[in-house]
C-alpha cells in the first residue's frame, strides 16, 4: 500500500510538472532596429538573431522585431533605456553612439579613416580588443551589454547637388549624428551640421532643411533617399560599425543557459552580416543606378583624411596605443 500511494505521489508531481511546463508562455524579447527589414544588412542581422535564438531554445523565447524606428530612433531608445524604460531588450544601434556615454573606446569605431578595409574591421571584430571595447558599456556603468559588433558597410554622403571634392561641400548643410566626432568631421570638410532626426530626414531633403547627408549605401536605399538625394559620393568616411546590446532588463528574465543563447544568436548573426554585407552592398549600388541615381567614387581620399586630422588626432588623445593595436590589425 505504502509503495503504491508513494508511486501515485509520483506520479502526481510529474504530472503536475509537465502541465506547468506546458502552461508557461515563452519569453518574449523585443528587439529595435531603426531601419527597414527588407533590403538591409542590418535586416538580415535582426531576422538571423530571432531565427537562431528561436531555435536554440526551442520556442522558450521569441523574437519580436520592431523595425523602421518603430521604438524610436537610437539616441531616443538609449535615452530611454537609461531613463528606466523597459519596453526594449535588444537593440542594434550604431557602434558609437555609446561615445556620448562614457564608453570611450567605442570613439575608434567612428573616427574618419580609421578602418582601410571591411577585411581590417573584422580582424578588429575577431581581436581580444573587440571584447574588451564590448565589455566596456558594463565597466562604465551603463545599464546595457554589449554582444556583439558588425557592420552596414562604409558610409558615404548623399546630396541635393552633385559633389566631387571638399571644395564642393562648403557651406551645405549636413545632417550626421548628432556626435561630436561626427559633427567634427563635418566642420573640418567645411560644412554645415544640420540636427534632424533620422525620421524625419527624408522630408527634411525634400523641403531643402538640408542639402546632404550619410549612410551606408544599403540605408540609402531601403529609405529611398536617392528620390530626394540623387548624388552619392563614395567618400566611405567612416565605417557603418554597428554592435547588439542586450538590456540589463532583458537578461534578468533569462536564465543563465539562456542568457548563453542570446550571446550565441548575436555572434551568428553578425556573421551572416559579413557574408551579406558585401552581396547587399553591390545589389544596392546596381538597383541605384537603375534608379537613376548618380554615384561619384572619390579616387584619392588623402585630402579627406587631411582635412579631418585634426578630430582623429583630438579623440585618441591619452590612447594612442589602442590606435596602434587597430592599425596593426591591417
Amino acid at each position: 500500500m505504502k509503495k503504491t500511494l508513494a508511486l501515485l505521489m509520483t506520479l502526481c508531481m510529474i504530472f503536475a510538472v509537465c502541465a506547468v511546463s506546458a502552461s508557461a508562455e515563452p519569453i518574449t524579447l523585443t528587439y529595435a532596429e531603426v531601419n527597414p527589414i527588407e533590403g538591409t544588412v542590418v535586416g538580415d542581422v535582426a531576422l538571423a538573431f530571432k531565427e537562431k535564438l528561436e531555435e536554440l531554445s526551442g520556442g522558450d523565447i521569441v523574437v519580436d522585431i520592431q523595425a523602421s524606428g518603430v521604438m524610436g530612433d537610437e539616441k531616443t531608445v538609449l535615452a530611454n533605456i537609461l531613463g528606466g524604460d523597459t519596453s526594449v531588450d535588444i537593440v542594434r544601434i550604431s557602434a558609437f553612439a555609446l561615445n556620448q556615454y562614457g564608453a570611450v573606446k567605442s570613439v575608434f569605431l567612428t573616427l574618419p579613416y580609421v578602418f582601410t578595409s571591411e577585411d581590417h574591421y573584422w580582424n578588429f571584430v575577431e581581436s581580444d580588443l573587440a571584447k574588451e571595447m564590448l565589455a566596456e558599456s558594463k565597466e562604465v556603468g551603463l545599464p546595457f551589454n554589449g554582444l556583439a559588433y558588425g557592420e552596414e558597410g562604409f558610409r558615404h554622403f548623399f546630396s541635393k547637388v552633385e559633389i566631387h571634392t571638399i571644395d564642393d561641400l562648403k557651406g551645405l548643410k549636413i545632417r550626421v549624428s548628432d556626435d561630436p566626432i561626427m559633427t567634427g568631421m563635418v566642420k573640418g570638410l567645411g560644412a554645415a551640421f544640420t540636427p534632424v532626426s533620422f525620421g524625419e530626414l527624408y522630408t527634411s531633403l525634400q523641403t531643402g532643411v538640408v542639402d546632404a547627408a550619410e549612410q551606408p549605401i544599403t540605408n540609402y536605399l531601403s529609405n529611398s533617399f536617392q528620390e530626394v538625394a540623387p548624388y552619392l559620393l563614395k567618400d566611405g568616411h567612416t565605417l557603418g560599425t554597428i554592435e547588439l546590446i542586450a538590456t540589463d532588463n532583458c537578461l534578468s528574465k533569462l536564465s543563465d543557459e539562456q542568457k548563453a543563447m542570446v550571446q550565441e544568436a548575436a555572434d551568428y548573426a553578425m556573421q551572416v552580416c559579413k557574408e551579406s554585407v558585401t552581396e547587399k552592398q553591390e545589389e544596392a549600388a546596381k538597383t541605384l543606378v537603375e534608379k537613376g541615381c548618380t554615384i561619384i567614387e572619390v579616387e584619392d581620399k588623402t585630402p579627406w583624411q587631411e582635412a579631418t586630422k585634426s578630430v582623429l588626432e583630438e579623440n585618441i588623445a591619452g590612447m594612442e596605443d589602442i590606435y596602434e593595436q587597430i592599425m596593426a590589425l591591417q
